[in-house]
């Protein structure tokens, strides 16, 4: 990218040297990863995101974005895309362990959205309308990552998985909330994993329940199946979460497990939770974690910073993942656009940590009692639930407003 005057000459041209472009590494291509690049290449840098699958992951789960981070992807330009995607969730329908209803209530009540001005977008749409964005200015290297991060020179000196070694003048870890670079910089997740109480997994599977535009949540203490129909499609997202004491380690990294474990705790499950462990069995795109938090006292050492689910994943029972990388990765990029790594880093904690903080405490204020873990809680959500089906929409939550963006200013 060459800098011109106004009389439209190069620098180049009238033998006026430039400083180099500094040149970046960002490991993934989820959500943080991509706003990262885009960002960072308004800014001037030279932008390299690796990313261990083959290609971007389609389709996927609802995420929203909301508050501050609609100001964001507005500034990117892709607000337009994502409010053509947006899934028009009408009704959220609460079952007892019979079937019966509890309540239908607006969602918005419950996710303290904003009708007509919050989105909510399949994670997929949301992933492509950020590649789309970047994919002629910055490179892309699917299908690789990072094996080895060394800072002992001048720049930070990375051996891919692939073989290749390449030095970059700052490398960005946001690669999710089981990030690779964070264990690099700073050892064991365990460390920083603020575990919830709770597991899940989530599969598609066919829409057999005349479903559309809507979500059916069953619950009993301590379990809870979800069937969401993002519109009148043939297939529907299925859900199964459940209150686990302790992290089930030995499952995270075995499918296998992963299903046996879920299929044990709702063996004796009524309603539609048979035919969902069934579908569950044959489903290509399990996915299967725990509730969890990464709390850190700090998000970068030498030229290595995190963004995203990897420095402060607030976990789904937020709603907030989506945005604060949205917001995270803006803030990390203008922080650096004029400033060597070391300022930059600090004013990015600095001005963005607060806004992090109160997104992460939401998970006490009311989404966890969504998932009762007793007959007395379950009976008291199942109160407020019939109280706020006669309650209009929500205004929105103040966290999800709670950084105002400052204007940085690009320099390309």
């Amino acid at each position: 990218m060459t800098r011109t005057d106004l009389s439209g000459e190069s620098a180049e041209s009238r033998g006026i040297r430039t400083a180099p472009r500094r040149k970046v590494l960002i490991s993934g291509a989820s959500i943080a990863g991509p706003a990262l690049a885009f960002w960072l290449n308004r800014y001037g840098f030279a932008v390299t995101v690796v990313e261990k699958a083959g290609a971007l992951r389609g389709g996927g789960y609802p995420v929203d974005v909301r508050g501050t981070a609609l100001e964001v992807v507005r500034r990117m330009g892709i607000l337009p895309r994502l409010q053509d995607a947006h899934i028009d969730l009408r009704r959220l329908t609460f079952l007892h362990e019979d079937g019966s209803e509890v309540a239908s209530v607006n969602p918005h009540t419950v996710t303290g959205g904003v009708a007509g001005r919050d989105l909510e977008v399949r994670r997929g749409d949301l992933t492509s309308a950020l590649y789309m964005a970047v994919r002629d200015d910055v490179e892309f290297l699917f299908n690789d990552s990072i094996d080895t991060l060394d800072q002992s020179g001048p720049g930070v000196d990375v051996t891919f998985r692939g073989g290749g070694r390449r030095t970059f003048d700052m490398v960005f870890g946001a690669d999710g909330l089981h990030s690779r670079t964070r264990e690099f910089l700073f050892g064991p997740e365990e460390q920083f994993h603020r575990y919830l109480g709770y597991c899940f997994a989530g599969f598609t599977m066919r829409n057999t329940f005349g479903l559309a535009h809507e979500a059916v949540l069953w619950n009993t203490p301590g379990r809870a199946a979800v069937l969401y129909a993002l519109g009148d499609n043939a297939d529907v997202h299925a859900f199964l979460n459940f209150a686990h004491p302790e992290p089930p380690y030995d499952a995270f990294r075995n499918p296998e497990a992963q299903r046996d474990l879920v299929t044990a705790v709702f063996a004796d499950a009524g309603w539609e939770v048979p035919g969902m462990l069934a579908a569950m069995r044959d489903a290509d795109d399990l996915f299967f974690d725990g509730v969890s938090q990464i709390r850190m006292p700090r998000w970068s050492s030498g030229k290595v910073a995190l963004v995203g689910d990897a420095a402060y994943a607030p976990s789904f029972l937020t709603g907030q993942g989506s945005s604060l990388a949205l917001v995270g990765a803006y803030m990390l990029a203008g922080s650096l656009a004029d400033r060597g790594h070391a300022a930059g880093f600090a004013a990015y904690e600095h001005n963005t940590r607060q806004f992090v903080t109160v997104n992460q405490e939401l998970v006490g204020e009311g989404d966890a009692a969504l998932f009762p873990t007793t007959a007395q809680a379950l009976k008291l959500r199942n109160d407020m639930l019939r109280n706020l089906s006669a309650m209009p929409a929500a205004e929105g939550r103040p966290a999800h407003s709670a950084l105002t963006l400052p204007e940085f200013t690009p320099t390309t």
